[in-house]
């Protein structure tokens, strides 16, 4: 990275314009569906589904275009995800943090509703191309992103007490996540590795995270990563301190968990391997802390 590029300063604020027009997409399509169930009404319905997915790409691109792509380096899993304990964590902050992250999830189901539509589109470009939209997978990265911060705060680690951004971008909170872009797919994998290859993990993932975790808003926290996160919260209640063997497990289930997701989303060809990499960091270590400020 040049010294001009570690100077530019990323961008935390989106496009109020383009999330808009998101959101209006998304609730657009809503009511294209009705209108299918009037058979006089169905050219009507087919052209406001164009017009409301139309308005989704527009938005994705232009939010995907807010995110700086950052090179990472490849020694390891191409998707890096992290986490830092907080050493002085409320005893019972635990207890409201789903209460405080509300407006996430009001912001997330609208960009979790835009995210099939724009994975999809991604396929069939790189069905034809062989490359992913860089604004597209910049932008799909960035959702995945941000449910993770809210995931590590509020729900499925419960390991920090500082609340996270409103932001698809990179910033430094004690949670990171990232994917370094492919240069080329395979353009054949694109029709199987959502549901056939990656079935193996999706079984598997579907008892760690709860079997309803792909049909969710995002990657799930039921299962076994919620029970033990459970546990973790009431040692942390009762004695003060979250139990940092039970912190390396859950980072490890939901690491494995984002990667079948980075898969499934067709962000990657590298297939996810069978292993929990427990702990706080990438066994790499690739993921440098200057490179998501």
């Amino acid at each position: 990275m040049t010294t001009t590029e570690t100077a530019q300063p990323q961008r935390l604020k989106m496009s109020g314009l383009h999330m808009a027009a998101l959101i209006t997409g998304v609730l657009a399509t809503a009511g294209a569906n009705h209108l299918w169930n009037d058979l006089d009404l169905a050219w009507w319905g087919f052209a406001a589904l164009a017009a409301s997915v139309t308005l989704i790409l527009v938005g994705a691109v232009g939010l995907g275009r807010s995110i700086r792509s950052t090179p990472l380096a490849q020694e390891g899993y191409p998707t890096q995800l992290e986490g830092r304990l907080d050493p002085a964590l409320s005893r019972g902050m635990w207890l409201v943090k789903w209460l405080l992250a509300i407006p996430h999830y009001i912001v997330l189901a609208f960009l979790w509703a835009a995210f099939p539509v724009v994975a999809l589109a991604s396929g069939v470009m790189i069905l034809f191309t062989g490359r992913y939209p860089v604004a597209l997978f910049e932008f799909v990265v960035g959702v995945l992103r941000w449910n993770w911060r809210v995931v590590f705060y509020a729900t499925g680690v419960l390991a920090t007490d500082k609340y996270p951004p409103f932001t698809l971008t990179r910033t430094d909170f004690p949670a990171t996540f990232d994917v370094a872009y492919p240069d080329r797919l395979s353009r054949w994998k694109v029709l199987v590795k959502s549901w056939l290859l990656a079935l193996p993990h999706l079984i598997i993932v579907g008892i760690l995270a709860g079997l309803f975790w792909f049909f969710s808003d995002g990657p799930g926290v039921g299962g076994l990563v919620g029970l033990l996160v459970f546990i973790a919260a009431l040692g942390l209640l009762f004695t003060g301190a979250y139990n940092r063997g039970l912190f390396d497990l859950v980072m490890g289930i939901h690491r494995w968990i984002y990667r079948v997701y980075a898969y499934t989303s067709l962000l990657r060809d590298d297939y996810p391997p069978f292993r929990l990499d427990q702990g706080p960091l990438e066994p790499s270590h690739s993921l440098h802390p200057e490179e998501i400020h």
